[in-house]
């Protein structure tokens, strides 16, 4: 059964910014739900409380199994804006390409997400 956030299937979303070719290229609503819906993916496969994915203004999630924080300001942090995040998912970057490039914000030891992302093959979202 598809995942609907709102009234838009999450699937739907990502399929339209990667066809789009770029974040910028999709309307707003499109756009929080693509990335709603890679952040929900990623803390259903890498479930977990020891790093936090921050994608502002639309999401955060927390993922990757260890230590959890629980209150204030976590230890681990991942933020990136919405286009290297999609791109991440996606697997249209490389979590070594996005750190070199300084397009993600990681503070923390275990803020890492090489070999947790992409989260969805963008050749499958026809």
């Amino acid at each position: 059964m598809p995942r609907r956030i709102g009234d838009v299937d999450g699937r739907d979303a990502v399929g339209a910014v990667v066809r789009a070719g770029a974040a910028a290229s999709v309307d707003r609503a499109t756009l929080a739900t693509a990335v709603r819906y890679t952040l929900q993916l990623l803390a259903e496969q890498a479930p977990g409380g020891t790093v936090e994915v921050r994608v502002p203004p639309f999401g955060a999630v927390q993922c990757i199994e260890g230590p959890r924080h629980t209150r204030g300001t976590p230890p681990n942090v991942v933020e990136t804006d919405a286009a290297t995040w999609l791109a991440l998912a996606t697997g249209g970057l490389t979590w070594a390409d996005a750190r070199a490039a300084g397009n993600v914000h990681a503070s923390g030891q275990r803020a890492d997400l090489d070999g947790v992302v992409p989260v969805i093959d963008a050749a499958r979202l026809g």
